[in-house]
């Protein structure tokens, strides 16, 4: 893919990446947050340890496409269904939420069925994970 297309990808959306939870490593988090934004995205990134009642509403005040959570503390069960629910609570269970990190293959089957729409792991190539919000956000 030309670099000048990779630019246009995800011009114009919005996106909320998040690390809910107590994990400290944002490495990852801000990894993606430069690769949608060198695709076109704005990005919103809200920092360490934020709850997910937090994270919706910031998603509904930013007016976000998507949101995106990165974990990688093994509680991505029960955050990424905060999450969701916090969301739904909002009003906001149209927004689509993506997770990426760690996140065991047993786990995706379950995180589906709560409505997650991607799930993204870190053997994955940046420019997959692009082209695949690409797709998914149209």
């Amino acid at each position: 893919m030309s670099d000048t297309a990779n630019k246009t990808l995800l011009r114009g959306k919005r996106i909320l990446i998040a690390k809910p939870g107590l994990d400290g490593h944002d490495i990852g988090a801000k990894i993606i947050a430069l690769a949608l934004r060198d695709a076109g995205a704005e990005v919103i990134y809200t920092g360490l340890r934020k709850t997910p009642r937090y994270i919706a509403r910031v998603a509904v005040d930013e007016d976000v496409d998507a949101v995106g959570l990165s974990m990688l503390s093994g509680s991505h069960r029960e955050l990424v269904a905060e999450t969701i629910e916090e969301l739904r609570a909002a009003d906001a269970a149209d927004i689509p939420v993506f997770v990426g990190g760690t996140i065991p293959a047993e786990d995706h089957a379950y995180l589906r069925q709560l409505g997650v729409a991607g799930i993204f792991t870190s053997e994955m190539r940046l420019d997959d994970v692009v082209a695949e919000l690409a797709r998914a956000l149209g």
